[in-house]
């Protein structure tokens, strides 16, 4: 790998050269074979013979995080004492992230077992009890396990088990959340994720009273919690902005058709692969994130140009099987925040005013333009993938004077 990154002699010697040449040279082979750029192979070629140099003495073996930290640190005031470097900051951070990736490929990190809270059997066993007894979603009891997780934490920060609890804690706690200026919303999900967890701890004996009826939760005004996106004209000139030849474009393009004419959620493109596509059948698989079910949708001749010129001339050729991925090594499935930046980019570039700026906002949108075009309700449910026709109604409310005239115009033809 030397000899490809390098061309003069004596710059190939000295790597060759140096200390543990051989896994450096492994783990290099692998950056390769995962797309890694050549700029960046270089980068790591020159940092992994200094961490070869400095960890000599230690490697191969167990080395633990703090020592590669402390000797970051040391490499960082000798590059700043030679006038190579003005902090210490990047120069420590790039040889930390370097040697744990090289340590960690190689097995060599010594991996500290994580410390594991007080609490963590009790979230564990609700966290099981809403799976198997209840059915949810996981992305619904993700939901409540960071509010029974940040319940638990902040009692044991404050010294009060929980058998003790009462209600003024928990009134302190909701108003500890409110100064942080969460909206009322986000308020309520947290005080229905407060009273599902301490209803259960009062059934398994962990609390004295059920204290789930007590917990006070913001008012929530009518419409106040409706789906909020950008009008359909305004979606036309989203997807109409990523009409070019980039790779980003491209991506962004197929990604951008998923959430607005199919109505998908985030999880669900993010999650999509490459065998979820049935070009001969001419259907899109999709799992649904709610309740696991797998719904087939045709694929519009627009979505597999779509997926078609991404494929061809934008996706990374990588063994990864997800549809969608990051466009720069090392390869890997989009994250929520990079599906929430694709979105939001856009509104702000194209100055489009709207509630929300996220995926999630492209799914309302759809919705409402299914109704405005006059589709039942059950129809767009069945489009959205709901499970029940209550989930679809809230969107009745989002275009009232739209409604208003249909119903005008019904009635006009009776009388």
């Amino acid at each position: 790998m030397f000899k490809t990154l390098f061309h003069r002699p004596r710059v190939i010697s000295r790597h060759a050269d140096a200390p543990l040449a051989d896994a450096r040279n492994t783990f290099l082979f692998h950056l390769a074979s995962r797309g890694t750029p050549r700029s960046t192979l270089l980068r790591y070629a020159r940092q992994l013979r200094v961490i070869a140099g400095r960890l000599d003495r230690q490697l191969p073996g167990q080395i633990p995080h703090q020592e590669i930290a402390h000797c970051a640190r040391r490499w960082a005031l000798h590059q700043r004492r030679g006038g190579r470097a003005q902090s210490l900051k990047w120069s420590a951070e790039h040889f930390v992230q370097v040697a744990s990736a090289w340590c960690r490929f190689m097995g060599w990190l010594k991996v500290e077992p994580a410390r594991v809270p007080a609490y963590a059997a009790k979230v564990d066993a609700w966290v099981a009890f809403l799976r198997t007894d209840e059915q949810l979603s996981e992305r619904t009891i993700s939901g409540y396990r960071w509010w029974a997780t940040a319940l638990l934490a902040w009692l044991k920060q404050q010294g009060v088990p929980l058998r003790q609890l009462a209600l003024a804690q928990m009134d302190e706690l909701m108003q500890q959340l409110a100064a942080k200026s969460l909206s009322r919303v986000t308020l309520a999900t947290a005080a229905k994720g407060f009273r599902r967890f301490l209803h259960y701890a009062y059934a398994q004996g962990w609390c004295r009273r059920d204290l789930a009826p007590g917990i006070l939760s913001p008012r929530l005004f009518r419409q106040e919690d409706l789906p909020a996106g950008p009008t359909w004209p305004e979606v036309q000139r989203l997807i109409a902005a990523t009409n070019g030849p980039a790779p980003q474009q491209q991506r962004n393009r197929a990604i951008l058709l998923l959430l607005a004419v199919y109505g998908l959620r985030s999880g669900e493109v993010r999650t999509l692969c490459l065998e979820d596509v049935d070009w001969p059948r001419r259907v899109l698989r999709v799992r649904r994130s709610k309740s696991a079910r797998v719904h087939e949708y045709p694929l519009t001749a627009m979505m597999g140009q779509a997926l078609r010129s991404y494929l061809k001339a934008a996706r990374p050729a990588c063994a990864r099987p997800e549809l969608f991925l990051t466009l720069h090594a090392p390869f890997r499935r989009l994250s929520p925040g990079a599906m929430y930046q694709v979105t939001r980019a856009l509104f702000e570039r194209l100055q489009i005013a709207s509630p929300k700026r996220g995926p999630h906002a492209l799914r309302h949108a759809c919705a409402t333009y299914l109704l405005n075009q006059g589709f039942s309700l059950k129809k767009v449910g069945d489009h959205l993938g709901h499970q029940s026709l209550s989930a679809t109604q809230i969107y009745a409310k989002v275009d009232l004077a739209g409604l208003r005239a249909v119903a005008a115009f019904d009635l006009g033809g009776l009388l």
